[in-house]
């Protein structure tokens, strides 16, 4: 029996569904329906594998460099192929885990847990052996001067000071200096209006309602103290670091783009000031002590992106999926920067990368334009053998793209203002790429099923495209400018490979390997759509897969690389999953992956979102080496309604974000769908969980 199965798994009510388990509420509110939309990528770039003869073997692709680059690209060392022992897959007899201590006994270090059943509990279920406190909620005051959260009487003044709706990324610092203190800095992606506001009319929104909004995205940054006798953390209120970021804060417009026409307007005409972040879902951090954010679906929230009068403007607007009429949440209403007729250039001013340092109150964040502009799931830096960083981002959206980015200059280290200085500017300066995939196997034997090819693996070859370094543009008909501001137009001409839905990405500290959670994309092979390909192997993809990329070299700065599927998602009973080799048997079954992050025992960390298995979402660890490799298993699961998002690993516990509890069809403020976390007759609450091992010990050892 695979862990998850037999009893306390139960189905859950019919609910009117978009994309994989979401409920329509979430899709209204956290993506602006973008499911229900056709997707605005309607270029008709080939797969490469497509254009592979089939009597062509990988390592004969590779030994002739047959992978065709741009005109300007030039040349590029070529990876050696995959050859990892150790991280060769397992074969099905490899020691598995089954339910129960068995499964704490035989997993990876680490992971040596009981693995959580797939539920459907108005809780956060954790693995036996371990306890939890919630952390900080939504409405919690944090700054001085706060008041208590009441629903009833909330103003923006009030959630100015308290922490921000709908927690994703989150990271925890130590605190240097202040023993069993540690800051920890969490995004707030979006609203839910409908179960903030009692009573909320979506037709006739009030300025206070909008306000509040506005107040209640962004990030938050709160030190949080150390029980001494427990694992526990509160919130430490009134602290000299906490502090909120909102829709309306100034930000710092950085980079080749910065004072650019293109983000030019009335109230900025300089081009180098933005107000406010929107949509921050997940995030990284930076080898310096920083926190990078993305911006997402930031589409969502202005409005007459067809009543645009330039024909060129409302292009580049609908190939970022802009709002054609009025906005779900009339922010237009209240501030004429949210209306595109009125003011075209603010929609470019979002969808960047915000840097932010929590160390430093007074220091504005900034929006790093070297990054790019697209819908921006996350960005983590790792540093390469001389000491520069490279970025890799993933555009969440269907048949978008993966990119990187390589810094020019390394980092230097110390503490002292000269070193800060120079590394609060690595990432101004560099060169933008976006991936191109080819696939190793005859198209034939990638028929949209899931079917393994001959080989038994999904995996090839690929290149980084340069877009763009400084102001040089390396994309036909594009200057620099437009590259970083229209950077999916860029990479449409540059031929890139349409993934499905690249979310969070993430090199191992350990191995130096790049893992991507591609997510789901219900519209893979339909009618006027992208089939499906080598890495994205599934025709109306539901549950997702997890990539593996390994640079050329091992070096982050390389053209090249080679790729398989680590994790091809789903229940392990469908014969289209795949587990990284691993007896599908002994795993825990593991839909829609989002987050990814990683352990101190080099583990991957994954939280879904959209559980498409009838059950809630969750977190869940798998060894990536070893002869555990591919062994997923459940480490929680979230209350009804609620996405998993976070997380951090640390030796000692594990931190999540829950997000939007209670976001059910037919829910709303008068009528909760859930109870979680203040319980019956109280308002679901977004809100940061803890978990820690009640023995003391670590994490999963």
């Amino acid at each position: 029996m695979r862990p998850g199965s037999g009893e306390g798994r139960r189905t859950l009510p019919l609910l009117t569904t978009h994309v994989g388990g979401r409920s329509a509420l979430t899709c209204r509110f956290k993506c602006g329906d973008a499911c229900a939309h056709e997707a605005p990528n309607t270029t008709a770039n080939a797969y490469f594998g497509d254009v592979v003869s089939d009597a062509l073997s990988r390592r004969s692709v590779l030994r002739a460099g047959a992978v065709v680059t741009l005109a300007a690209a030039g040349t590029a060392a070529v990876t050696g192929g995959l050859t990892d022992a150790a991280a060769a897959p397992a074969g099905p007899s490899a020691p598995g885990g089954t339910a129960g201590a068995g499964a704490a006994a035989d997993g990876a270090r680490g992971l040596r847990f009981a693995p959580v059943a797939p539920n459907t509990a108005d809780a956060v279920t954790v693995p036996a052996g371990y306890e939890q406190n919630v952390v900080v909620r939504w409405g919690d005051p944090i700054l001085r001067g706060a008041p208590a959260f009441d629903p009833d009487r909330q103003t923006a003044a009030a959630q100015a000071g308290q922490f921000g709706y709908n927690n994703d990324f989150l990271h925890l610092f130590d605190l240097r200096g202040e023993r069993g203190r540690k800051v920890l800095v969490a995004n707030h992606e979006y609203t839910d209006e409908v179960l903030m506001f009692r009573g909320y009319d979506a037709a006739a929104p009030t300025r206070e309602q909008v306000e509040i909004a506005w107040a209640a995205h962004g990030l938050s940054v709160v030190v949080v103290a150390e029980d001494d006798r427990s694992g526990a953390l509160t919130p430490v209120v009134r602290h000299r670091l906490n502090r909120r970021i909102t829709a309306t804060t100034p930000f710092e417009v950085t980079g080749p783009a910065a004072g650019s026409e293109l983000l030019r307007t009335t109230a900025d005409p300089s081009g180098r000031t933005v107000l406010g972040t929107l949509n921050n879902c997940a995030g990284g951090t930076t080898p310096w002590g920083t926190v990078l954010s993305g911006e997402e679906n930031v589409n969502q929230y202005f409005a007459n992106a067809a009543s645009v009068a330039d024909a060129t403007t409302r292009a580049r607007l609908a190939r970022y999926g802009f709002t054609k009429g009025a906005s779900d949440r009339k922010w237009e209403r209240f501030d004429d920067r949210f209306d595109l007729v009125k003011e075209p250039n603010e929609a470019n001013r979002f969808g960047w990368v915000v840097e932010l340092d929590p160390m430093d109150p007074d220091a504005a964040p900034r929006k790093r334009t070297a990054l790019g502009r697209f819908k921006h799931e996350a960005a983590q830096p790792r540093l390469d053998r001389h000491g520069r960083p490279v970025v890799y981002m993933g555009d969440d959206e269907r048949f978008e793209y993966l990119y990187k980015f390589v810094a020019s200059k390394p980092m230097m280290h110390g503490r002292s203002r000269a070193a800060h200085e120079h590394n609060m500017g690595l990432l101004d300066e560099g060169t933008l790429y976006v991936a191109r995939f080819t696939g190793n196997s005859p198209a034939g034997q990638i028929d949209g099923t899931g079917t393994l090819p001959e080989d038994g693996e999904f995996d090839g070859t690929g290149e980084w495209i340069p877009l763009a370094s400084g102001d040089h543009s390396f994309v036909e008909g594009m200057t620099a400018e437009e590259v970083y501001v229209f950077t999916r137009l860029a990479a449409d001409k540059a031929g890139a490979t349409k993934m499905d839905r690249p979310e969070d990405v993430e090199p191992s500290p350990r191995t130096g390997r790049v893992y991507v959670a591609l997510t789901n994309n219900s519209n893979r092979g339909k009618a006027g759509y992208a089939a499906a390909d080598e890495a994205n192997p599934r025709n109306t993809n539901k549950h997702g897969q997890v990539l593996e990329l390994m640079e050329a070299h091992d070096d982050p700065r390389a053209r090249r690389f080679d790729w398989r599927l680590f994790l091809v998602c789903g229940d392990p009973e469908d014969p289209s999953t795949y587990f990284g080799g691993f007896d599908k048997e002994k795993v825990s079954p593991i839909s829609c992956p989002d987050n990814v992050a990683f352990d101190p025992h080099g583990n991957l960390w994954i939280s879904t979102d959209g559980n498409a298995l009838g059950n809630h979402d969750g977190l869940f660890g798998v060894a990536v080496t070893g002869r555990n490799r591919g062994q997923v298993k459940q480490f929680l699961t979230v209350p009804v309604g609620a996405e998993t998002c976070g997380p951090v690993i640390r030796e000692d516990r594990v931190l999540v974000a829950v997000q939007h509890p209670g976001e059910v069809d037919g829910a709303d403020a008068a009528n909760p769908a859930s109870a979680w976390p203040d319980g019956p007759g109280r308002m679901p609450r977004p809100a940061v969980v803890n978990v820690w091992r009640a023995d003391g010990r670590p994490i999963g050892v």
